[in-house]
């Protein structure tokens, strides 16, 4: 019971830490500042990020729950490599599906979109980011 408190506590407080680095790195492909622009009230920054947040969730909770088995067998330490692996990967493709929408979208300059406010493109961006966690999480798992 002991060394699953442990890895409950252990995997909580990397999901949280791998949370806010994915959103870290969203915030550096998308050339606005986030807190600034949230500050502001532009909505398509703030959909943005929500689905963010909501396909690294999708992404990290795969992450964990893959592992479980090599957590089982091999410890916990194995367990924290794999999850970490998984998340990066995930997070990689996140941002390449991203850079693909921007060159698929070429009538228009999505970045200076969603920085103008452009609720239209936060939410496509929302959608095409939960999409993505949505596969990418199936996969991984």
């Amino acid at each position: 019971m002991l060394q699953e408190l442990v890895s409950v506590v252990v995997y909580s407080v990397l999901g949280i830490f791998l949370m806010l680095l994915g959103s870290f790195i969203v915030d550096l492909v998308i050339p606005c500042s986030f807190p600034e622009e949230i500050k502001k009230g532009n909505t398509a920054i703030g959909w943005i990020s929500a689905g963010a947040y909501a396909s690294i969730g999708l992404i990290i909770r795969a992450a964990i729950a893959s592992p479980a088995d090599i957590v089982a067998e091999s410890g916990l330490t194995d367990g924290i490599f794999n999850t970490l692996f998984y998340y990066a990967t995930g997070v990689i493709f996140l941002v390449i599906g991203y850079l693909l929408l921007k060159v698929i979208n070429r009538k228009y300059d999505l970045n200076a979109e969603v920085g103008n406010g452009n609720t239209a493109a936060g939410i496509m961006v929302f959608g095409m980011f939960v999409g993505l966690g949505l596969v990418i999480s199936g996969v991984i798992a």
